[in-house]
């Protein structure tokens, strides 16, 4: 009987075994990536380099854009890789940092996402209190805190995952290494240990989400209190976004890891997996600036900003 120690490496699941199909996950995953780095490299770099965006509300969206960045780049890249090549396998320390990563990236972003709708409830039903309840001191203290919750419940989960004895073999029904698909390599009574720390890292989510619902129930009372139709659809544009990205983010996470056993399928498994882990954070920095004509303007303004630099230090060369 094996067990962990014996294992070198686990094998991920591949989206085809037909080379054709391969190299075509290989460019669609590329195209994702490569969008994901853009709309959420100058969303970092436009609220960096525009004052008038130094507020909470954008403090927030950055932090939101570079954890955004940094969990697809724990997944898309290996994945990519494993289809050009066409291999399946991932080292035993890889897929214990690609686990702790994406956990702590995961996590951290449901923390910021509560903290964000939060910062919405008080500038909307409490406008005059704003700047006393969310100071600059205020902001970076609740961004370092979910930055350390996901820090902290990344290390519990992957410290007691990869402490599992693994008798089941060593391929993963997942094209990245995810706790769920682990624990069914597992043949301890342990396992219901790490069961139990995902059940209460379940209800702690849980928790976030009816922190979220409740301040958007006094948002929209408060919205609707507002006399003019000017005054309701500004309210609207800075929320509906982020009510948007929630909704994407929660209702995938919470039917990968929620849904029963019985309509459990390596195909759905991966479809849900790549919606919640792949496609949020490409379409983030769209959902974001559609409705949002202040950042819209800010990013035209740096795109612009680069262009005549590239533009005049082509001339400098030529010269």
């Amino acid at each position: 009987m094996s067990n962990s120690s014996s294992i070198s490496q686990f094998l991920l699941l591949a989206f085809s075994d037909t080379r054709e199909l391969q190299l075509l996950h290989f460019w669609l995953f590329l195209g994702i990536y490569l969008a994901a780095l853009l709309g959420n490299g100058l969303i970092i770099t436009t609220i960096a380099c525009d004052q008038h965006l130094h507020t909470p509300m954008y403090f927030f969206l950055l932090n939101l854009a570079l954890l955004d960045l940094c969990s697809i780049s724990m997944t898309v890249p290996k994945s990519m890789a494993n289809s050009l090549w066409d291999t399946r396998a991932i080292s035993y320390m890889g897929c214990a940092a690609q686990l702790f990563l994406f956990v702590f990236f995961i996590a951290a972003e449901f923390y910021l996402l509560t903290i964000m709708s939060y910062d919405r409830y008080i500038a909307i039903c409490k406008p005059l209190h704003y700047g006393t309840l969310l100071g600059s001191r205020a902001c970076v203290h609740m961004a370092a805190a979910a930055w350390a919750t996901g820090f902290l419940n990344a290390l519990l989960l992957t410290a007691n995952t990869f402490s599992l004895p693994l008798c089941k073999g060593n391929a993963l029904d997942q094209f990245f290494c995810e706790i769920p698909q682990i624990l069914k390599l597992s043949c301890s009574q342990s396992y219901f240990r790490e069961a139990g720390l995902l059940v209460v890292s379940v209800c702690l989510s849980f928790g976030c989400f009816v922190l979220i619902v409740l301040s958007y129930m006094q948002i929209f009372r408060a919205v609707l209190r507002i006399p003019s139709e000017q005054g309701q659809h500004k309210a609207f544009s800075t929320c509906l976004p982020h009510l948007a990205v929630v909704s994407l983010f929660v209702s995938t996470a919470m039917f990968a890891y929620l849904k029963p056993p019985s309509i459990s399928s390596p195909t759905l498994d991966l479809v849900v997996s790549v919606l919640y882990s792949v496609v949020p954070p490409a379409v983030n920095p769209l959902i974001y600036s559609m409705r949002n004509q202040e950042l819209k303007e800010s990013i035209r303004k740096v795109i612009s900003w680069a262009f005549v630099n590239s533009d005049q230090l082509s001339i400098t060369v030529q010269k």
